[in-house]
C-alpha cells in the first residue's frame, strides 16, 4: 500500500519542479519530515552543512552561479536564526534564494510556551532580514505559499524569502495537486519600458558625443544588448557586483575600475556627456557616500521605483528591465549617432593608463591578478570573500568574462566567500571554482572545508595570511592614530589542516611564485588549499580611503 501524499512530499515535489537539483542545509527536529521526503523522492541532492549560517551562504553561491533558484532548509528558532547571515547577504545581492524553515506546532506557536526551538516572532525576523517571509497555516495553502514564495524570490529586483511550515503540517495528508504535472513557476515577463520614455532615452543618446553605461547586477541578464552598444561606440563602467556583463578584455569595457581612488577616472567623467546607468544602485560603498563624482547627465534604468533618485540625481529615468531597455535603445539609435571620433581612442588610452597606475598602487601584490588570470581557466567561477587583495585587484583589475563567475560578499561580510564558493562548485555545468579569502575571513566558517572534502568538490582555496584583520588595520591606521587593537587572531597551521583535511597544500612566500603554485593547485581535481605567506611577501599597501590615490602613468 502507498504511503500517504504529505506537505513534506508536496514540498519535494514542488522544488523539484521549480528546477531546484541541490539544496543545503541541516536536519534537525523541526524539519526531519521535508528532508526524509527530499530523500525519498531522490530529485534533489541535499547538502548537509556545518551550520545554518554556510548553507544560507552555499545556497545564495549556488543560484548565482547557476542562475536559478537556490534552496536553504533550517530548523526552528537557533537553526532559522543562524541563517540570516545568508539571508542579508542574499537581499544586498538580489539573489533569488527560498528558505523553508520549521516550526513549533501550530497549537503552539505564537504561545510564548517553551516549547523546543521556539523563539518569539520567528516569523517578524525574517520577514526583517529577507525580502519577505510567510507561514503556511495549512495544508491545503502549502502549494500557493510556496508558489508566492518562490515567484517573489525570483521576481526583479530578486531576494530570499521565506517560508515557515509547523511540524505537524508538514506531516499532514493533502491531496496532490494536479497542477504539478506540468507545474511551471509562473514567473512574469520581463518589464519593458514604456515607449514615451524610450523615446526620451534614445533622444539624448543622439544629442550625446561621449556616451558612457554603468551596468550593476540588476543588468546580469543585458550582456548581448549592452554589446551592441559598445560597437555603436558607448564606452562602459560596471559597479563591482555587475561585473562580466561584457567580458572585461573588451577595450571599451573599464569593469569595476569605476573612479574610487583613480583621479584619472574620475577626470574622464567630466568628459562625458551622457552616463546610462542600469541595475544598479551606485552604491556608496563603491562611490564614497556618493562623493565620487559622476557625469552630470545621468539616465537611470531600473526595475524598482524606488530607485529613482535614491543615490544620484537623474535627468530621466527608465522603469523597466535592463536588458529589454537597453535592446530597444540599440535598436532606435543605430545609425543615427553622431559621436565625437576621438572618444574611443582616449577612452582605450584611459583604461590602460588607469590600469597601470592602479597596480602600481599595490607593491609586491601589483602582478598578482595578471599571475592567477594566466593560469585559471576562463570560465572558472572567482569567488572572494572581503579581504584587502579582494578590495583591490581582486575587485578592480583581475579580469572577468561572464556575471556568473562574479561571486562575492555584496554587503562586504567576512567570512562568507568559502561558502559562496562551496555553493558554486555544487552548481550544474561542473566549473572550477577559485576561492580568495584572507585569514580571518576562512577562519570564521573554517569548518566548512569539511563539506567540500565530504562533497569532494573542484575547487582551489586561496588564504592570503597576513596574520589578522588587514583592511581593519589600515583603517584603524587612518581613524584610531595608528592604535591597532584586537586585530590579530590566532589560527591553525594552514599546512597541518591541509594535512588534517587529507587535501593537497601549496605555499606561496615570493611574489613572483604566485601563478605557479596557483596553477599547480588548480591542476587537482578536488580541493587543494593554497596559503600565500603575506608576513613574507610584505605588507599589502593601504587602499583609498584609508591609503593615497593612484597617481597617473604614461600611456603604454
Amino acid at each position: 500500500m502507498d504511503a500517504p501524499y504529505t506537505v513534506s512530499d508536496l514540498v519535494a515535489e514542488f522544488l523539484d519542479r521549480c528546477d531546484v537539483t541541490t539544496a543545503f542545509g541541516i536536519v534537525s527536529v523541526h524539519n526531519i519530515p521535508m528532508l526524509d521526503a527530499l530523500g525519498r523522492h531522490n530529485g534533489i541532492h541535499f547538502v548537509p552543512t556545518r551550520g545554518e549560517l554556510g548553507a544560507g551562504h552555499m545556497a545564495d553561491g549556488w543560484a548565482r552561479a547557476s542562475g536559478k533558484l537556490g534552496v536553504v532548509f533550517t530548523s526552528t528558532g537557533p537553526g532559522a536564526a543562524g541563517a540570516v547571515s545568508g539571508l542579508v547577504e542574499a537581499r544586498f545581492a538580489g539573489t533569488p534564494l527560498l528558505h523553508i524553515t520549521g516550526q513549533t506546532s501550530t497549537k503552539f506557536v505564537d504561545r510564548g510556551m517553551g516549547t523546543v526551538h521556539d523563539v518569539p516572532d520567528q516569523l517578524g525576523m525574517l520577514k526583517s532580514v529577507g525580502k519577505a517571509a510567510y507561514r503556511v497555516r495549512s495544508a491545503d495553502q502549502a502549494f500557493g505559499v510556496l508558489t508566492k514564495a518562490a515567484v517573489e524570490a525570483c521576481t526583479a529586483p530578486g531576494g530570499p524569502v521565506s517560508v515557515e511550515i509547523p511540524i505537524d503540517i508538514q506531516r499532514a495528508v493533502v491531496a496532490r495537486p494536479a497542477a504539478l504535472d506540468d507545474f511551471k513557476l509562473p514567473l512574469g515577463t520581463l518589464q519593458a519600458p514604456s515607449d514615451e520614455d524610450l523615446d526620451r532615452l534614445a533622444a539624448m543618446v543622439l544629442a550625446a558625443r561621449r556616451p558612457m553605461l554603468w551596468l550593476g547586477r540588476g543588468a546580469a541578464g543585458a550582456g548581448p544588448a549592452a554589446a551592441k552598444l559598445l560597437d555603436l561606440g558607448f564606452a562602459m563602467v560596471t559597479s563591482w557586483a555587475g561585473r562580466g556583463v561584457v567580458s572585461e578584455d573588451h577595450p571599451m569595457n573599464l569593469g569595476g575600475l569605476n573612479g574610487q581612488g583613480v583621479p584619472e577616472i574620475e577626470a574622464f567623467y567630466e568628459t562625458v556627456d551622457l552616463m546610462i546607468v542600469a541595475g544598479s544602485r551606485l552604491r556608496g560603498h563603491e562611490t564614497m557616500d556618493c562623493a565620487v563624482p559622476l557625469p552630470k547627465t545621468l539616465a537611470q534604468i531600473d526595475v524598482d521605483p524606488l530607485a529613482d533618485g535614491r543615490t544620484y540625481a537623474n535627468r530621466c529615468f527608465v522603469l523597466g528591465d535592463a536588458s529589454v531597455t537597453l535592446e530597444a535603445l540599440a535598436a532606435r539609435i543605430a545609425g543615427r549617432m553622431a559621436l565625437d571620433p576621438a572618444f574611443g581612442d582616449a577612452f582605450r588610452a584611459l583604461k590602460r593608463r588607469a590600469r597601470a597606475a592602479f597596480r602600481a598602487t599595490l607593491g609586491p601584490y601589483a602582478g598578482f591578478a595578471d599571475q592567477l588570470r594566466a593560469v585559471m581557466p576562463r570560465d572558472a567561477v572567482w569567488a572572494r570573500d572581503i579581504t584587502i587583495n579582494n578590495s583591490t585587484w581582486g575587485n578592480k583589475l583581475f579580469p572577468l568574462h561572464h556575471p556568473s563567475s562574479n561571486i562575492y560578499p555584496v554587503g562586504a561580510g567576512i567570512g562568507q566567500g568559502l561558502c559562496l564558493g562551496i555553493g558554486a562548485a555544487l552548481a550544474p555545468g561542473g566549473r572550477k571554482v577559485v576561492v580568495m579569502t584572507g585569514d580571518g575571513g576562512f577562519f570564521l566558517n573554517l569548518t566548512e572545508l569539511w563539506t567540500a572534502v565530504q562533497e569532494n568538490l573542484d575547487m582551489t582555496i586561496l588564504v592570503m595570511n597576513d596574520r589578522g584583520y588587514g583592511v581593519i588595520r589600515h583603517i584603524q591606521d587612518a581613524a584610531a592614530g595608528g592604535r591597532r587593537r584586537f586585530d590579530t587572531v590566532l589560527g591553525p597551521d594552514l599546512e597541518g589542516l591541509a594535512r588534517l583535511a587529507g587535501i593537497p597544500f601549496f605555499r606561496v612566500d615570493r611574489p613572483g611564485d604566485f601563478g605557479a603554485r596557483a596553477a599547480e593547485a588548480i591542476a587537482v581535481r578536488g580541493p587543494a588549499l593554497v596559503e600565500v605567506d603575506m608576513t613574507a611577501i610584505g605588507d599589502h599597501p593601504p587602499y583609498f580611503p584609508y591609503g593615497p590615490k593612484a597617481l597617473p602613468v604614461a600611456d603604454e
